[in-house]
């Protein structure tokens, strides 16, 4: 084994033994090299005359450019763009997006978390936390409802174990007895789990209300404590789309951060959908745990930017760059305010659109008041030959999933298409009822 990494794994299991053994194998290889990368910061600090460590063009001692690129980026300079991001991120970024999870997440006040590292969107975010800290044969718990990317993340590329539980239970909230039950029985086969929550939930678009959020971080720290090592993982991309009263606004990373020795929770970020620059590619990877001092919060950063090294080298120095710009302006803060609404005044549309007794027979709408997304569960015909059917009849694009569901990105639409495209899809329906 490397020595930076048996150092670093030296310093994890001092500070925090459990989570050290959380780490898959690929975990505990992985450190932040010292070669390249570290001699060419040397040299930025101590080099005054010439610095011939870095692998991009200079000319007249400045970063080399060409015009037309640098004429369509404005208020940037090209060292502030066209370079090299560090493999952990723009420190000012870093440092700005801790203290506002910290501002926009109140039960964090006064536990200690770790700066977060950049990541290229929350694809590689799961990714990189996969790599970290899932082998072969590891169980990833997840609802049967879920984004489709996570197989391939988690089982494809790193042949874990999915167990899955029903995303609601018969009230129509979200299903506490059915993940209780999974989370204690698997538990209770392995020494480790990885629990994996996303709210707002794609594709269902459902985040729990206060009282099953406090549930759910309930039944962890239980599992915790109860000797199980448990990987709490919240993919929060669409964090801060909640639209209805009862809904938990923070994360779950809140309530489950530094809870216990043997719970880790690590909380994934997409820029992306919070600041509407999905494009932009930017994610970040944040940890919460009980460690006796900041090292093991460092070695873990370390570890991360080392993986984030071998696999994209960094993310995106000019869209980190012009995120930070944006959060920074102070203007920022009352635009987002007004997509929000927009946002919301959508899914209560489509709240209001399907209460209309007609659709009844034909679909209803499963549990949803938050993020981008909704999910249908069609009664009486197949929802992929709905979802074609739509398509090539009516030009209609939806997703189907399984063969009962589909997906409503009410996000794309505009509030006056909504009882429009709901008309459209029980016309489809009957037209599949009646025949081809």
């Amino acid at each position: 084994m490397n020595p930076l990494a048996a150092e670093l794994n030296s310093i994890l299991s001092s500070a925090n033994p459990q989570v050290y053994a959380m780490l898959s194998k690929v975990g505990q290889r992985l450190f932040f090299p010292r070669g390249i990368l570290s001699q060419s910061a040397e040299a930025r600090e101590k080099a005054h005359k010439i610095n011939a460590t870095i692998g991009i063009a200079k000319q007249d001692g400045h970063t080399m450019y060409l015009s037309k690129v640098m004429d369509m980026i404005t208020g940037l300079k090209p060292s502030q763009s066209l370079t090299y991001a560090p493999s952990f991120g723009i420190p000012a970024l870093r440092r700005r997006w801790q203290q506002d999870l910290v501002a926009k997440n109140p039960s964090l006040a006064g536990k200690a978390i770790s700066l977060p590292v950049v990541t290229c969107g929350i694809t590689n975010a799961v990714s990189v936390f996969s790599e970290m800290w899932v082998d072969p044969e590891d169980v990833i718990i997840l609802p049967s409802m879920m984004w489709g990317n996570y197989n391939m993340i988690f089982c494809v590329r790193n042949q874990a174990r999915m167990v899955h539980y029903e995303m609601f239970g018969a009230g129509g909230g979200f299903n506490l007895e059915g993940f209780s039950k999974v989370v204690e029985e698997e538990a209770g086969r392995c020494g480790k789990i990885v629990v994996m929550l996303n709210f707002p939930h794609n594709p269902t678009g459902y985040a729990p209300t206060v009282r099953e959020a406090r549930q759910i971080a309930a039944v962890l720290q239980k599992t915790a404590r109860g000797g199980c090592n448990v990987l709490a993982v919240m993919d929060d991309s669409y964090f801060g789309l909640f639209y209805e009263d009862d809904t938990f606004r923070e994360s779950l990373f809140a309530l489950l951060a530094g809870a216990d020795p043997n719970l880790l929770a690590v909380k994934l970020d997409g820029a992306t959908k919070e600041y509407f620059v999905w494009g932009f590619r930017v994610g970040f990877i944040t940890y919460g745990a009980l460690f006796e001092d900041d090292r093991g919060y460092e070695a873990l950063e370390k570890k991360t930017a080392g993986c984030v090294r071998g696999n994209i080298s960094n993310a995106s120095h000019l869209s980190q760059s012009l995120l930070l710009r944006c959060i920074e302006d102070p203007g920022t803060a009352k635009e987002m305010e007004e997509k929000f609404s927009i946002l919301r005044q959508r899914s209560l549309e489509v709240k209001k659109v399907l209460e209309d007794p007609k659709y009844a027979d034909a679909f209803e709408p499963y549990p949803f008041n938050s993020g981008y997304f909704m999910c249908l569960r069609l009664k009486t015909v197949d929802a992929e030959a709905l979802r074609v059917h739509l398509l090539e009849r009516f030009g209609v694009g939806l997703i189907s999933l399984g063969s009962d569901k589909l997906r409503v990105a009410y996000s794309c639409i505009e509030q006056s298409q909504v009882r429009e495209l709901f008309d459209i899809i029980l016309q489809g329906v009957r037209d599949l009822e009646t025949g081809p």
